[in-house]
């Protein structure tokens, strides 16, 4: 090979070999700038510049227009491997083609997001695909293996997944800690990434920002002891958007950043995303993390080597070869056909007494209402719309725009100051309009942040003020839109304008809160935490406002002072009068509610409750009483307690804001043209006091989701109706070595063509420790016309029986018998099948021989889990320094017993031991210096001897920490 064309680039010779190299090419320094998401070229080589990074959760995101398919909890709720693949495909192409054209478009995709759906008023669950693990794991599978592409050298684009581990809460996410507990770690967290990981389908993880037993991701032991035993290929971690700082800085886990990256990259993250595109500080820290001895060249070169494989397999090195070397396809009329497919299979009919679907023939007039009725919202990781789709254009398109009529049911409001009227200057003839442009992407004159536009003034004259549509998205958030459909924004001068075309950005400038004062209100600007105020120059956002009382100012900048105005609130019309006239006119309603994905409850902020925000509740029952031909249709990234709407409406649905083609696949459902059938990925609730406390990550104890929820749902898992009948016979379940043969029959016993979402799951009967009411393990969505059947097979592996046994540390299939149920939800079971397991029964904890680790309990009341060292391991601690109790089953003590206990402790507290019976066995002090990782053995005789198999209960009361417990025997 000659130095023109040294090996790296020679495609005949295997990844590895190229790599090392490339690596050994490059200069120390050179190596050490790879660590940044954003590398810089190597020109004497040839090399280019990298980035980690291009998001592409349902469509390459940030990267101006592209096809927008459904939410990924919308793609979740399809139930459809297949579908989903084809979307990742459509994704990966569309994203070679824009780098085609623009190079700042990368191929390193960060998607899909796989943590599971546990509560769901987690902020972000619309970036996820299901709370249970079998049913994400099978879609972010296809959805990678669509990404990927199918070439067996070859990547179209290479994948990471998010968010390694445990996370689901925006609240305090940087510095919270999930306590989880093996058994939950192995049987619910790690599996929603291990099915991906295996099938080869993914290039790395992405860390979460949240911290797990009270050690931060980023330096996760679990990307070692897990993670990178799943696959002979190199990953990729990603660190999180300044994730890296966090570890010295809000989490103060490390004393110095120098110490935190050297941490971060022993334990496995390649590329440190920090700093945006400045990679010095992130270099430095590198640097000094190698001066000081922390790290060694090795784990540089480590990391750089994983970072090239990456690169080889999307063809960086060989440009003209492998079937991605072209541009590929970018918005073509068969990706238009796939969003709207996926918006179809994602609309989930929740209830229907018959009123759906609709006949478009018979003449009916439609009255379409709701603040979501003439929208098509985007969230944080969509791209811009080439194409948009409202429910207000698809119901006119189906049933004909003279018969459809719309009404918003915002309230029109002026808002009256001391100096006059709010009223918004007339805008330059250029600039008038709605803010979208003629392919439907997002105007650039209008986006937030304009400072050309002029801000709004006051008008003397009241009947000269504007007026508003003032929209309560719940919680007392509102949004305030001018008549030409600007929504009012505060721009960096703190000018609020009329410049908006929807609320958006890392932090909304759209979104303010009317706070009562004296006869009036204030109006607070929830993005900058200011009242707004009027001056001379214009209205603004006044700095400094918080706790004003009068109407006291505070000074500005420049030294002025800013009285917040106090606002009296004319309502010109109310939304509900609105509703109501629209409703009684209508011979069926239909009212379109929900959430704007970018307001109460997304990345950075957790929803507050399951309720319908009170002004949407509002609007559904002025329709009803107007007209009880009402049609309730939730659109939204998550679920909502609705228990008066499922009792009292004729039909309900809901569907994740659904892309480019929501509109249109909305109406063609209600209209009968596609029998729905997505399903719920997650479990509705019907109240707020259904729910754990958002941090309690315990899904057995909390009894969590659909696998262990112990009270009655609104809505169960896997729940979903259609425009037909399906009868389910003939279940067979045979054992054939190491997997279960599951065969039934499903029937079309109606009079349309529909899809039907086959589902099983698997219960045991008589388990020795607490186990699921049901578990998914294989699911189909199948299409069937009437009177057709099918005969549906299931290769079942025998270890989805399984749980984590954490007596002996180890994955367990118990034996005994367990139940096979098949149908179309986890709560409508058809059919059901008994199988017994055969094989030795499971043996006691071996208390004598191997002791205890203290975080393998069974059951525990009072504690958290906690770091053991910095490097590894978990401990037991209690809650909040207070008391805790742990209990664990089946102590084998031995025919003798056992008569001293050995503790291993840090800190300062008490520990107490007793059996189960509540024979008490030790009482010991614990004052060991320098906690929380100085650990030393805690030597107590017994005052009772403990022998044979029992229940061990041990009580922690104090500033403690457990880490193991040893047992000395009794003599014979």
């Amino acid at each position: 090979m000659t130095e023109d064309r040294p090996p790296f680039r020679d495609p005949r010779l295997p990844f590895d070999q190229r790599a090392d190299d490339l690596l050994g090419r490059l200069t120390p320094d050179e190596r050490v700038a790879l660590l940044h998401q954003f590398t810089p070229a190597v020109e004497r080589l040839g090399v280019a510049a990298f980035r980690t990074g291009q998001e592409a959760l349902h469509g390459v995101a940030w990267m101006g227009p592209a096809t927008v398919f459904p939410q990924a909890v919308g793609l979740g709720a399809t139930w459809n491997d297949d579908l989903v693949r084809r979307v990742g495909e459509a994704v990966s192409r569309e994203a070679r083609a824009m780098r085609a054209r623009d190079d700042r478009v990368g191929l390193n995709v960060w998607a899909p997001t796989v943590n599971l759906l546990r509560n769901p008023l987690w902020g972000r669950g619309e970036e996820g695909y299901s709370e249970d693990p079998a049913l994400t794991s099978a879609i972010a599978t296809a959805y990678t293996r669509g990404l990927r592409g199918d070439h067996p050298v070859y990547w179209r684009t290479a994948p990471v997944l998010k968010h390694w581990l445990a996370h689901n809460n925006e609240t305090a996410r940087d510095t919270s800690s999930a306590s989880v507990r093996p058994r939950v770690l192995h049987e619910y967290d790690l599996r929603a990434f291990r099915a991906a990981v295996e099938a080869g389908a993914v290039a790395g993880v992405m860390p979460a920002y949240n911290l797990v037993n009270g050690r931060p991701n980023h330096v996760s032991p679990h990307l070692r002891d897990h993670l990178r035993t799943w696959t002979d290929r190199p990953l990729l971690v990603c660190s999180d958007a300044g994730a890296p700082s966090n570890l010295a800085a809000s989490q103060g886990y490390f004393a110095t950043h120098e110490e935190a990256t050297a941490a971060a990259l022993r334990a496995g993250v390649d590329s440190f995303t920090d700093h945006g595109t400045d990679s010095s500080t992130i270099t430095a820290r590198v640097r000094g993390a190698l001066d000081r001895g922390l790290i060694d060249p090795a784990d540089i070169d480590t990391a750089v080597r994983r970072q090239l494989h990456v690169r080889l397999a999307l063809g960086e090195f060989d440009p003209d070869l492998g079937p991605h070397a072209g541009a590929g396809a970018f918005d073509t009329p068969e990706h238009r056909d796939l969003a709207l497919e996926a918006a179809e299979q994602a609309v989930v009919l929740l209830a229907n007494d018959g009123l759906l679907p609709l006949d478009p023939a018979a003449g009916q007039r439609v009255a379409v209402v709701g603040p979501l009725a003439d929208e098509c919202k985007l969230d944080w990781y969509s791209g811009a719309l080439l194409h948009r789709s409202t429910p207000l254009d698809g119901l006119r398109e189906r049933f004909g725009s003279d018969r459809v009529t719309h009404a918003e049911g915002a309230d029109l409001v002026r808002l009256h100051c001391a100096t006059g009227t709010l009223r918004v200057p007339d805008a330059p003839a250029a600039e008038a309009g709605s803010g979208a442009g003629a392919d439907g992407a997002l105007d650039p004159a209008l986006v937030p942040g304009r400072t050309d536009l002029p801000p709004l003034t006051t008008a003397a004259d009241a009947a000269d003020g504007t007026v508003f549509a003032l929209t309560d998205w719940g919680g007392g958030v509102l949004t305030l839109r001018a008549p030409d459909g600007r929504y009012l924004s505060v721009a960096d001068d703190r000018r609020v304008r009329a410049s908006a075309d929807q609320p958006g950005g890392w932090v909304v400038q759209e979104t303010f809160r009317l706070e009562p004062h004296g006869d009036g209100h204030l109006l607070r600007h929830i993005g900058t935490g200011g009242h707004v105020s009027v001056a001379a120059d214009g209205v603004k956002v006044a700095a400094g406002t918080d706790g004003i009382a009068g109407t006291d100012g505070t000074a500005e900048g420049d030294g002025t002072v800013a009285a917040p105005a106090v606002f009296t609130v004319e309502t010109v019309r109310r939304g509900v009068d609105e509703v109501t006239a629209a409703a009684g006119a209508a011979d069926v309603v239909v009212v379109v509610a929900g959430n704007d994905p970018h307001i109460n409850g997304r990345e950075t902020e957790d929803r507050t409750t399951l309720a319908l925000p009170e002004a949407q509740d509002e609007l559904w029952r002025a329709a009803r009483a107007a007209n009880p031909r009402t049609v309730l249709v939730l659109a939204s990234s998550y679920p909502y307690a609705v228990p008066d709407a499922a009792a009292e409406l004729p039909a309900l649905l809901w569907t994740a804001h659904g892309g480019q083609a929501a509109g249109t696949a909305l109406a063609r459902v209600l209209a009968g043209d596609v029998s729905p059938a997505g399903r719920l990925p997650q479990t509705w609730y019907a109240d707020d006091a259904d729910l754990p406390d958002l941090l309690d990550y315990d899904v057995i104890g909390g009894r969590q989701t659909y696998l262990y929820f112990d009270g009655r749902p609104l809505f169960p898992f896997g729940h979903g109706l259609t425009y037909t009948e399906f009868s389910y016979a003939d279940l067979a379940v045979e054992r054939r070595g190491d997997s279960v043969l599951v065969a039934f029959t499903v029937t079309n016993t109606g009079r349309v063509a529909s899809d039907e979402v086959a589902q099983v799951y698997v219960r045991a009967l008589a388990p020795s420790v607490p186990r699921p009411h049901r578990e998914l393990v294989a699911h189909r969505r199948v299409r069937l016309a009437p009177g057709e059947r099918g005969r549906l097979a299931f290769r079942v592996p025998l270890s989805a029986l399984g749980f984590w046994d954490v007596a002996h540390g180890r994955w367990t299939v118990e034996p005994g018998p367990y139940a096979f149920l098949a149908g179309p939800s986890s709560a409508d079971i058809r059919l059901e099948a008994g199988l017994r397991v055969e094989g030795p029964p499971p043996a006691p904890r071996p208390v004598p021989e191997r002791g205890l680790t203290a975080a393998d309990y069974d059951e525990q009341r009072g504690t958290v889990l906690a770091d053991r060292t910095k490097e590894s391991g978990d401990c037991v601690t209690p809650a909040h320094g207070g008391a805790g109790e742990l209990l664990y089953r089946r102590c084998d003590f031995g025919p003798t017993g056992v008569r001293t206990a050995i503790l291993e402790v840090a800190g300062t507290g008490t520990v107490a031991l007793s059996l189960a019976d509540g024979t008490p066995l030790a009482r010991a002090e614990a004052a060991v210096p320098n906690p929380p990782y100085t650990y030393a053995p805690l030597e107590t005789p017994l005052t009772a001897t403990a022998i044979g198999v029992q229940d061990l209960r041990v009580t922690l009361q104090g500033e403690l920490r457990l880490a193991t417990l040893h047992f000395t025997r009794a003599p014979d």
